[in-house]
């Protein structure tokens, strides 16, 4: 299972239009979504990938980070277990 942190997102992108999106870029369906709380100026979700490694997840994430979607540049994070 892998966390990736998607942020700077369109506040108006529903969760069917971030997972298009990552499907056209390679990624697997996620499995949840979360919608982080924060104050609505840069909007992010954490999905939770259950068939894929941190690894592949790291190597995923190149083809989206810092790119420019709905008129704003994505941030993406692979979060990692500090502690096991």
């Amino acid at each position: 299972m892998s966390i990736l942190l998607l942020g700077n997102l369109d506040a108006k992108a529903t969760d069917e239009e971030i997972r298009a999106f990552l499907v056209k870029y390679g990624f697997p369906e996620y499995h949840s979504i979360e919608h982080m709380e924060g104050d609505g100026t840069r909007p992010a979700v954490r999905l939770t990938f259950d068939t894929l490694d941190d690894l592949s997840l790291e190597k995923l994430k190149g083809r989206i980070h810092d790119m420019f979607w709905r008129g704003h540049k994505l941030s993406a994070l692979v979060m990692r277990e500090r502690f096991s």
